[in-house]
């Protein structure tokens, strides 16, 4: 009996030891179960059997038995863990349960954002024979340039898209955190996108501003002559989010006095059109978002705290654009390509060293703005540094490179420069290196490789 979590299949009884390379051929064929790619591993990471799928989107085709996962999906050498990156099959292998990450690999169509989930397989006596890993693509995010969807591969947007991956096909309330300008609905409209609800009305409301008549009418509704003006009957948001997810932006601004309001409709999940006796069903998925501090609005008594514990059921911070610099170029690019100018767009290597120094107190937003006003600016369809906005410009030239670089055009001398630097002073590991440049060990490496610079 081989068993594969609480699924249990009969095969022939093994002849092999740990680490074999031939498995049995209903396992093999168990493989082809699944639509998304799989492969079954050794537990010194070798693929001994992979299905239609993987050979499609990883191999063009070809037959990777006999390759190491990493080899395949990463094109390294080293293992995931040796390259600074979690390696599900490590602690998978530890523990004896299913671990799952989210990693970026490399395929034919280039760098993808992929849920990669591991299984251990057993022998029915307590040994594990393999290791199903299972390769799921990551929907509405990209690791390059998109006309749609979320973009990004920095570490610090990782672990947010990890949590957004977590959450996403649940029906949990779902509360995202994060400054002014770093796609809180953006992010709110992917999770909406991930759920069963996809189906159904994404329906964003705006709470900044709103009165309490406002409030109700346009959350619950209103009846026909419920008040002065009301001319026909409104249905509210609240309905027109049945069946999919409503969106509350900027919770925080709620009034006090409006949050019970909130509540009742949120534990009861019932309401009524103002001028109405029959109560209604409410039927959505709830994600809020807010660039406050709620925990501190909870201690001052400006936010109620029962209110605060309902819909911090499952919260995501989004990172700010400083704490994300390497995706710069790879935003640059994409809202390049999203702006309606109608021509093609590009940005110079020196325009880019400048905006990678700037703090970007409005994050992606002003960004946004900010390669907007240089298109209109540009004449030759390249974003120039005389392009940009004179706050940008006039930005001191970042501690993290080097003085003597600021005379070098070239990005990657100036990285090699500062890297080598880094090394030099830096007293710990390569982990504890990486953690303090705020990028993942496996980054780093690859960026030392690149530079030719030693490990």
């Amino acid at each position: 009996m081989t068993k594969l979590l609480n699924m249990t299949v009969t095969i022939t009884p093994p002849v092999a030891r740990l680490g074999e390379t031939a498995p049995d051929s209903e396992l093999v064929a168990l493989l082809e179960g699944y639509s998304e790619p799989a492969i079954l591993l050794t537990p010194n990471y070798r693929i001994v059997a992979a299905n239609g799928a993987y050979r499609k989107t990883y191999g063009a085709g070809e037959d990777p038995r006999g390759r190491l996962c990493h080899s395949v999906s990463h094109g390294n050498d080293l293992s995931c863990d040796q390259a600074g990156e979690d390696c599900p099959l490590i602690e998978s292998r530890r523990s004896g349960k299913p671990q799952r990450v989210l990693h970026i690999h490399h395929t034919p169509r280039g760098d993808e954002h992929v849920d990669v989930e591991i299984r251990p397989v057993g022998d029915g006596k307590g040994h594990i024979r393999y290791f199903l890993e299972i390769m799921r693509g990551a929907r509405n995010v990209s690791a390059r340039p998109s006309v749609r969807g979320l973009v990004g591969r920095s570490p610090a947007f990782i672990h947010m898209l990890e949590l957004m991956q977590r959450v996403g096909p649940t029906e949990v309330t779902t509360l995202l955190l994060g400054e002014s300008g770093t796609g809180k609905e953006e992010v709110a409209r992917a999770i909406h996108r991930l759920s069963p609800r996809a189906g159904g009305a994404f329906v964003p409301v705006e709470c900044s501003g709103l009165t309490e008549t406002l409030f109700e009418s346009e959350l619950f509704g209103h009846e026909k002559g419920a008040f002065t003006g009301a001319l026909s009957t409104h249905i509210g948001l609240v309905e027109a989010a049945r069946g999919g997810t409503l969106f509350l932006d900027e919770i925080g601004d709620i009034p006090l006095q409006l949050q019970v309001k909130l509540l009742r409709l949120l534990e009861t999940g019932t309401f009524r059109r103002v001028g109405s006796a029959r109560t209604q069903q409410a039927d959505f998925r709830l994600v809020c978002a807010t660039h406050r501090n709620l925990s501190e609005m909870v201690r001052r008594g400006d936010f109620r705290q029962d209110l605060f514990y309902r819909i911090n059921i499952f919260a995501i911070e989004l990172p700010p654009l400083r704490d994300r610099p390497e995706d710069i170029p790879l935003l640059s690019e994409t809202l390049l390509q999203r702006l309606p100018t109608g021509r093609d767009l590009g940005i110079s290597r020196e325009a880019l060293n400048i905006l990678s120094r700037y703090e970007f107190p409005g994050n992606v937003r002003e960004l946004r703005n900010i390669l907007e006003r240089a298109s209109l600016l540009t004449d030759c369809g390249t974003i120039q540094p005389k392009d940009l906005p004179t706050a940008c410009i006039g930005v001191a030239p970042s501690p993290r490179v080097s003085a003597e670089a600021e005379d070098i055009v070239t990005l990657a001398e100036q990285e090699r420069a500062y890297l080598h630097r880094a090394q030099r002073l830096h007293q710990g590991d390569r982990r504890s290196l990486a953690k303090k440049l705020g990028i993942s060990e496996r980054t780093l490496f690859r960026k030392l490789q690149a530079l030719k610079l030693a490990p």
